[in-house]
């Protein structure tokens, strides 16, 4: 939090901003501005929610690359030119520019020139990326730590998927705040169904908005076999199994990221927020995803879990996950960028005389 700087200074204390999200959603954040100086924001009529106004392009972006409106955190989709989050989003991410230094749960092969172009803005000769954090934290291993997680964690989840053909479950998990309607809840349930394939899905007791959750009870019979629903589950380790061979999700930061470091391939959901823009890098920049509707069809989630399964995209978007699962590796060894930036945080920040 921003005002937590204030106190910094006044202590005559070095601060260090941590961005919690990604460099791709700071610098969408911060673009605010510039929809809003190019009269993109607000919106003139809530119709431009529904009838392809969304999918404009929105070109010379600083930073980011083949944006559309839709891709930009969802604050912006409102018709109100006081939107309060829209202000927020502005004044944090300029306020950004008088830490000592800002450090990001990222790594310098995913995200280098965005980190790169934060620079530039923030004016500061260098924004600090430290992760994967959870790698870092074990750096002589590829497995990710676990246990702190604040939810209560079914471990029972780990134990069914041991003896499951490498790659040949899909799990499924939309983070802790996502919400959808029982309709959207029974579409998904019927994707799956029809999909063929063994699934893991994380279900909490407030996923569906407002309406008791129900699961049609032919959709429980066809999958007696092949699924697995619990409450919550140790994501990391989940991601890190071999038998795991897709992820269906919202796009979070914390799931887009542990799911390249489990290098699993994603078919992405995006609910609000950062998550747009993760979802956009996904598929777009980094090779690893699909997108789904927002109005999700039961064919349309089918055919998506097939195609990254047995496709020749999702043969590729599986090669390239592998291949950003060891740049990550890499990052977080003692060696790696990330430990390398580390040192340089504690010696030019941490440790100098102010």
């Amino acid at each position: 939090m921003g005002f937590s700087m204030d106190a910094a200074k006044e202590l005559g204390l070095p601060y260090v901003q941590l961005w919690t999200a990604s460099a791709v959603s700071y610098l969408a954040y911060h673009h605010y501005r510039l929809l809003i100086d190019r009269g993109i924001f607000p919106l003139k009529d809530v119709k431009q929610l529904t009838d392809g106004y969304l999918d404009t392009s929105v070109e010379d972006v600083p930073g980011l690359k083949s944006m559309r409106l839709r891709d930009f955190p969802s604050f912006i989709r409102s018709t109100d030119p006081d939107e309060f989050m829209v202000g927020y989003a502005i004044k944090e991410t300029g306020r950004a520019a008088s830490a000592s230094a800002v450090i990001i749960n990222s790594f310098a092969d995913l995200e280098g020139q965005e980190v790169e172009a934060m620079e530039t803005l923030l004016g500061l000769p260098k924004v600090y990326t430290l992760g994967p954090l959870p790698l870092v934290a074990a750096p002589h291993s590829t497995a990710i730590i676990s246990g702190l997680s604040l939810w209560k964690e079914e471990a029972e989840c780990l134990q069914w998927l041991h003896g499951k053909k490498a790659g040949s479950v899909v799990y499924v998990n939309f983070g802790s705040i996502v919400v959808m309607t029982n309709e959207q809840m029974v579409e998904f349930a019927w994707g799956l169904a029809n999909s063929g394939r063994q699934f893991i899905w994380i279900i909490r007791r407030d996923l569906v908005r407002g309406d008791a959750l129900v699961l049609p009870p032919e959709f429980l019979a066809a999958t007696a076999e092949r699924g697995f629903m619990a409450s919550w589950c140790p994501q990391q380790e989940v991601l890190n199994h071999p038998a795991v061979g897709a992820f269906l999700t919202h796009s979070g930061w914390n799931s887009a990221l542990e799911s390249i470091c489990g290098g699993v391939p994603v078919i992405s959901w995006p609910f609000f927020a950062d998550q747009q823009t993760n979802c956009r890098y996904q598929c777009n920049e980094w090779g690893v995803g699909m997108e789904i509707d927002s109005n999700v069809q039961r064919d349309e989630v089918s055919g998506l879990i097939t195609e990254l399964m047995e496709g020749e995209k999702g043969k590729a978007m599986r090669k390239r996950a592998v291949e950003w699962r060891e740049k990550a590796v890499r990052a977080a060894q003692p060696d790696g960028s990330s430990h390398r930036n580390l040192d340089g945080l504690v010696r030019d920040v941490l440790l100098a005389k102010h």
